[in-house]
């Protein structure tokens, strides 16, 4: 397997594995969630936006859209739940890619998606809704990956939070310490630094989701699954190979 990126997605951890990881999986998050917006007109990687949405069809007495905004925060739930499940039973059970099965399973289902894109295409009114949905599962399992890894330090589905962060480090770094007699105030620039990654990586992602999508339709969806294969290959491979030893 690629030496560059053993280790990554391996139960035994450090920072700098989880900051590699975190930013090839914002990549994904960006080119997904870019994707999926050219594919269904929803974006899928973040909840403010459809937690607010049924709180406002609900206002506007708008009940079914409201229920299919509550359907995908169910979805993205259920992702995040399903990670945890994965994660768990395969850390019971001494796995080596207990963090890789939901990204073997994410991995899988984009493929899916990418391969039966035309017939998404050809009936929109039945798979639009259900594409909107697997999207927004594929976007909590993935993010609640990458927080169970990192001990909840990184995300990659959404860049609020990162990009408060970075205004905050920055903040600190602005600030003129005039009073010597007290605490200075430091930015955390390893945090600036790991944050600032991460959103440029899912910025660079939603480029490339978007202009693939835009050239290639669903199938641009299948590198991404690629992307996802490699990193988990490796710890699952040693997993199979285990099982089959005497």
């Amino acid at each position: 397997m690629i030496p560059a990126i053993r280790g990554w997605t391996a139960v035994e951890r450090a920072p700098l594995a989880n900051f590699r990881l975190g930013c090839a999986l914002a990549f994904v998050a960006g080119a997904a969630n870019a994707g999926g917006f050219l594919a269904v007109g929803q974006y899928t990687s973040h909840m403010t936006g459809a937690v607010s949405m049924v709180a406002d069809h609900l206002v506007m007495g708008s009940v079914g859209m409201a229920l299919a905004a509550a359907a995908s925060v169910v979805a993205f739930v259920m992702g995040a739940a399903t990670t945890a499940v994965l994660v768990n039973w395969g850390l019971r059970n001494g796995l080596f890619g207990a963090y890789c099965l939901p990204l073997a399973l994410e991995a899988a289902l984009l493929l899916v998606f990418g391969i039966f894109g035309a017939a998404i295409a050809a009936f929109p009114a039945f798979f639009a809704p259900v594409t909107v949905l697997l999207l927004c599962f594929l976007m909590g399992l993935q993010n609640a990956v990458i927080t169970k890894i990192s001990k909840a330090e990184i995300r990659t589905t959404h860049v609020t939070g990162l990009v408060t962060d970075i205004g905050i480090e920055l903040g600190k770094a602005l600030f003129v310490n005039w009073d010597t007699g007290k605490p200075g105030v430091a930015a955390d620039r390893r945090k600036l630094h790991v944050h600032a990654w991460l959103a440029g990586c899912f910025f660079a992602g939603g480029l490339i989701g978007a202009l693939g999508f835009k050239h290639l339709g669903y199938v641009a969806t299948v590198p991404l699954a690629l992307i996802l294969a490699v990193l988990v290959a490796r710890p699952i491979a040693q997993d199979l190979a285990r099982r089959r030893a005497p």
